[in-house]
């Protein structure tokens, strides 16, 4: 193993590098991009009128989306068309709308609304998603922290934390959760839907942006969870999210959701009361140009995971070479999502970015996997290798793991 003056040595030529590397926020490729450039161009002055009947350029259509958008995404959620919406551009905008109307208003199996309790609690899983952290907060809820395991949300945590009448749900990824990129096992996904809870209203928000972001060529499915709450009786406790941010244009595309027609009847006379209803035009777009791609969604998923594997694979194989074996770190290897977790076996996270920082690469803050920036044990990074060409992310990588086995040395050396 390097001694802490080698390793400060080695630290020094590559910051004399000058590098300037991002690995921070999980985008994707202009590679990745370009696959979807045809929906510049899909929908012309011949298309004014969809198949369903609705002009494309005027208001009528519902805050549901245009029916063929509905009967386009809902086979992604485990869902049937009437219970799922189409939305505009991210499954984070709906979700927040959803939120905000469950404190105002409570939701369809409310008897009040959630922010007329003292401090409405949320169940999140860490390592987590920041902005699901921050959205919370910003909306009024304390955030309940349970383990993200490889089956999923910690279940005897979660049965214990919703046992709590002012525990109103939980917030997690359900498949490549970010960062770790673990799913959902068969048997979560039961517990989930079946398990006792303090309050009536008890609500599962799943944000699977991910779901179709495979790597592998024969990915996993879990069950649906709203058949499993169907089948639980619990038919109103779920609700999930996706969006195409990934998949076409990042924040130029969909979000979509899914749930119980009784809650998606509730929830979209309330969106009614903030918009008329949603961009007809980009649903129209996104429906002809997935519909007629080769194999439809699942085969532009296949030309996303042909250029990203590489990318992955690198990532993998710098860590492996550089950390595997020392005892430093230990990192996940996904089979699908956009993120790679790390965690260092010293608490030397947060220096460890500061030297990737100071040697010119960016990387995902430490920390921001938890709720408000505080990783406790200070191990945690993000991993984003999606962005960059290859030939960058391998040096980025490498200033990464030489920053690790430099923080970890200082930290003996103490």
């Amino acid at each position: 193993m390097e001694n802490l003056e080698d390793l400060q040595a080695r630290y020094s030529a590559l910051k004399g590098l000058n590098l300037k590397l991002n690995i921070e926020r999980g985008q994707p490729g202009d590679d990745n991009f370009d696959l979807s450039n045809q929906l510049l161009t899909i929908v012309t002055e011949n298309d004014i009128i969809t198949e369903s009947g609705f002009d494309i350029r005027n208001y009528p259509g519902g805050v549901l989306g245009l029916p063929e958008a509905r009967e386009l995404f809902a086979p992604l959620l485990g869902a049937k068309p009437q219970e799922t919406l189409v939305g505009n551009n991210a499954s984070l905008l709906i979700l927040s709308k959803v939120l905000m109307w469950a404190m105002l208003r409570g939701l369809a199996a409310s008897s009040a609304p959630w922010g007329k309790e003292d401090k409405p609690k949320m169940i999140v899983t860490v390592p987590g998603y920041d902005r699901h952290f921050t959205l919370l907060h910003e909306i009024g809820f304390e955030m309940i922290q349970v383990r993200m395991t490889k089956e999923g949300p910690d279940m005897d945590e979660v049965e214990k934390a919703a046992a709590d009448p002012a525990v109103k749900g939980i917030l997690f990824v359900p498949t490549y959760s970010n960062p770790t990129g673990d799913t959902v096992s068969d048997e979560t996904v039961d517990r989930l839907a079946s398990m006792k809870t303090g309050a009536a209203d008890f609500t599962i928000f799943a944000d699977d942006a991910y779901v179709v972001h495979h790597l592998t060529d024969n990915p996993r499915r879990p069950k649906s969870l709203l058949r499993a709450c169907e089948a639980a009786g619990n038919p109103n406790r779920v609700y999930v999210f996706s969006s195409t941010s990934k998949t076409t244009f990042a924040g130029g595309g969909l979000g979509f959701m899914a749930t119980s027609e009784t809650n998606l009847a509730y929830i979209a006379k309330l969106f009614g009361s903030m918009f008329i209803g949603p961009g007809k035009t980009e649903q129209l777009r996104h429906v002809k140009f997935l519909s007629s791609y080769p194999a439809g969604i699942a085969g532009l998923m296949k030309e996303h995971a042909r250029l990203l594997r590489p990318k992955f694979e690198a990532t993998l194989e710098i860590l492996e070479k550089e950390l595997g074996g020392t005892g430093l770190a230990y990192w996940s290897k996904p089979e699908g999502g956009y993120f790679i977790s790390l965690d260092t076996a010293k608490p030397v996270a947060k220096r460890a970015v500061a030297l990737c920082k100071e040697a010119g690469v960016a990387v995902t803050p430490a920390g921001a996997t938890y709720p408000f920036g505080k990783d406790p044990a200070d191990t945690n990074i993000r991993i984003s290798p999606t962005r960059p060409p290859v030939a960058e992310l391998e040096k980025a990588i490498e200033v990464l793991a030489v920053s690790i086995k430099l923080a970890s040395a200082e930290h003996d050396r103490k």
